[in-house]
This record gives structure tokens, sequence and C-alpha cells, in this order.
């Protein structure tokens, strides 16, 4: 099991970006760091597994939806220190881009609720810091985009 908390090392997530009709796909963490705060699906690369099949598992176990053809959009870093400067969580969080196969929208165990969201309603939102750094970084490109196939 990775050690989250007080790792020895960063730890490497990935997250999923799933857009329809102008509306991403956000998610409100359940558990830390972040809690409370909304998000995109997504989650720790398990041992022998591939980043992009870390991506659409995580996405099934998440969200209930089938995706594929994971596209890389960015690189994300999520270092946390507690009161007295050691690290309490190190995240190299890793976006794709996927596409939707199929399945049916469901609130998976890690996920507290989902919820499809406007693109330019998105900032409104209680976001994670890495996730309102990421959208501002990639805005224009994710208003291009379309997982629908």
């Amino acid at each position: 099991m990775v050690k989250r908390l007080y790792p020895k090392q960063p730890v490497v997530g990935v997250g999923a970006i799933i857009i329809c009709d102008g509306k991403i796909l956000l998610e409100k963490r359940k558990g830390e760091p972040g809690k409370g705060k909304w998000s995109i699906p997504g989650g720790l690369v398990e041992l022998g597994e591939s980043v992009e099949d870390t991506v659409v598992r995580e996405v099934k176990e998440e969200t209930g939806l089938d995706v594929e053809k994971p596209e890389h959009i960015d690189v994300v870093d999520n270092i946390t220190r507690d009161a007295n400067g050691e690290i309490k969580y190190h995240f190299v969080i890793l976006d794709y881009f996927v596409k939707l196969k199929g399945g049916t929208l469901s609130v998976g165990s890690d996920a507290g609720e989902l919820k499809w969201v406007s693109l330019n309603e998105v900032e409104k939102y209680d976001l994670t810091k890495t996730f309102r750094e990421f959208l501002k970084r990639n805005y224009e490109k994710l208003s291009t985009l379309n997982s629908k196939a």
C-alpha cells in the first residue's frame, strides 16, 4: 500500500478530463487531501499498471462510466506541508482527456458527489487548489474538447 500521508517519495496519480457539450464532469472529494472540494475523477497508479490503464480504471470505479483513448494534457504537482514545514502530501498527478465509451453515471465509493458543470461556471465552485491552477493553465484547450465519440 502506498503511503499517502507523510510519504518518503512522491506518489503518482491520474486525473480524468471528461467533457460533453461544454460541460466537465466534476467530483466532490470524499477524502483528503482536498476533502469536500471539487476536482476531477482520478486516483493512484497501482504497481505494474500503466497511467493510461489507471485513468480508465479510476473513472469506472468513481463514476460508472467507461472511457477510452486517454490523451495526456498536463502534469500537476500537489505538495502540502504541515505547520512544522514537513511534507504531509506529495502527489504528482498526470491529467488525461478521455473519450466516453459507455456506462451509466453513478457515484462510486471514492466520490462524494458527481456533477456536470458548464466550463464557464467551474471557477464558481470550491475547487481544489491544484485543479483551479490546472483549469487556469488549460481553459482554452478544454473549451475545444468533447468526450463524446
